[in-house]
């Protein structure tokens, strides 16, 4: 495979561990394909209009060169994608009892009881006691969601995202502390 394909993905990507940037772009990019037809209407035509929009507006992100009319169509997207996302959660969360995923319960189980525990630190409960899975929402008020909006101002300012880097700032950061 070379760089511009979709790379072999891990054993179980609803884990979502050590995933890098790319490997969410390959999942986005065959998502639509995986979730058509996997649940009912209406909320199939949901599902696969947020992926839609999210390819959608990923394509223009990755543009190598901007005009103001792919600019402008990239802030209508966002739009888009801010209404979608809305009714996605607002019709699909309430649809579907979600909930964590057992090693999601089971570690959070596991802190819990060493946290309590005086008597034996450092030894782990077994596996075999009963987990209480906890109630999981799709959570609206995260960063990832709110700097969206802020993609085309930034696109505007310092070019596209392939133009410029952290690392520099962080390597600045490096030497000014020795």
């Amino acid at each position: 495979f070379g760089r511009d394909t979709i790379r072999r993905f891990s054993k179980n990507c609803s884990e979502m561990k050590r995933m890098t940037a790319h490997d969410f772009e390959d999942l986005l990019q065959c998502a639509f394909l995986v979730f058509e037809g996997l649940l009912p209407e209406p909320h199939n035509l949901s599902v696969l209009e947020l992926l839609y929009t999210l390819c959608h507006w990923h394509g223009f992100v990755k543009l190598h060169m901007h005009t103001d009319e792919t600019l402008r169509v990239m802030d209508n997207l966002t739009q888009l994608i801010g209404n979608v996302v809305h009714v996605f959660q607002a019709k699909m969360c309430e649809a579907f009892a979600t909930k964590e995923l057992r090693h999601e319960a089971q570690s959070c189980q596991c802190h819990e009881i060493l946290s309590r525990s005086s008597t034996a630190p450092g030894r782990a409960p077994s596996k075999s006691a009963v987990v209480t899975r906890r109630s999981k929402t799709f959570n609206l008020c995260t960063y990832k969601l709110h700097a969206l909006g802020d993609y085309t101002t930034t696109i505007k300012m310092f070019g596209t995202s392939d133009s410029y880097s952290t690392q520099s700032v962080s390597l600045m950061v490096c030497i000014y502390t020795l």
